[in-house]
């Protein structure tokens, strides 16, 4: 019992990992657990797990059924199809206490490399758009890069401007939470979801607090180890995890949105199983490991340590 107080004491598992269905070794992301289940490039798979998992495997969420029936009845709900993009409507109130943000850049400055907002999207949990328009930058737009957003000088020239935006964008995040409340309780404020949330915050000339924050590009379990850590794209993540490519021709913000509700849900699932309260999650501290944690776990007897049903250490707050 001795070695295993000792493995307990130094892994520090985190319930963020992914996890073998076949011999439970725990991966540090989906991309690892990919080489070990054997259909990764980057490292040899284990023969067992392999085996397993091409008889009875889901190669979206990587779960291993008891059977092959199983895994046929199962195989129509884990792949997503394409969201339509509806047409401009009303904004609507948000459903529910999580929101995905989305924006499409044009380009500003002489080059036409900087990026500023030309369009913004919110959608809520059930994927209905709460806010969507064009965004007039402060900056002179220099190249509207069309082949992939589809904007025209035009559809901005009337547009309103970033600062209406940001104050359109807050009211629905805030949920009329005072500002200065946020930072220290949580309260009314929704979570938000996105990828690469610091771009658009950015560009949108707005912060939010980090615990409210879930960004897929900085959650470990999605992202590259090859080496260290670093970000997948949106569309290698859609295509990969929910089955379904995004990001082709015009491309709008509200696609990006849904992709990122999806994963977000997906992985609350694969921690939690079915969310609970429309994919909200508890929120608490920042995913590196406290120190004060960790001398508590010292100080526990070999008992108290085995009597640990799971760690309690982690959450998904990906940007602190």
């Amino acid at each position: 019992m001795e070695h295993l107080v000792e493995h307990m004491r130094a892994s520090h598992h985190s319930p963020h990992e992914p996890r073998c269905g076949v011999c439970g070794k725990h991966c540090r992301s989906l991309d690892a657990l990919r080489d070990h289940l054997g259909f990764g490039a980057s490292l040899p798979p284990k023969p067992a797990c392999a085996t397993a998992f091409a008889a009875k495997g889901c190669s979206l969420c990587l779960a291993v059924f008891p059977s092959s029936g199983s895994l046929r009845a199962h195989s129509p709900t884990c792949h997503h199809s394409r969201a339509p993009v509806p047409s401009r409507s009303m904004p609507r109130v948000p459903v529910g206490g999580v929101v995905a943000l989305g924006c499409k850049m044009v380009g500003g400055g002489s080059d036409g490399t900087l990026d500023v907002c030309g369009r913004v999207c919110v959608i809520d949990e059930n994927e209905a758009i709460v806010f969507e328009n064009f965004v007039r930058p402060l900056l002179p737009v220099t190249h509207y890069r069309y082949e992939t957003t589809g904007i025209r000088p035009e559809y901005l020239r009337d547009a309103p401007t970033v600062k209406m935006m940001q104050r359109q964008v807050e009211a629905i995040l805030l949920n009329g939470e005072q500002p200065w409340k946020v930072r220290s309780s949580r309260g009314a404020a929704r979570l938000l979801v996105g990828h690469g949330l610091e771009h658009d915050l950015d560009a949108l000339g707005m912060d939010y607090p980090a615990y409210l924050k879930r960004d897929t590009a900085e959650y470990p379990p999605l992202m590259k180890t090859s080496g260290r850590l670093m970000s997948n794209s949106l569309r290698f993540l859609t295509q990969s995890c929910l089955g379904y490519d995004i990001q082709t021709g015009h491309q709008h913000p509200y696609e990006d949105c849904v992709a990122a509700m999806r994963l977000y849900k997906r992985m609350s699932s694969m921690r939690h199983g079915p969310p609970k309260n429309g994919g909200e999650d508890d929120a608490c501290a920042a995913v590196a490991f406290p120190a004060r944690r960790q001398r508590e776990l010292e100080r526990m007897s070999p008992e108290e340590l085995l009597s640990m049903s799971k760690p309690d250490y982690h959450c998904w707050c990906l940007d602190d």
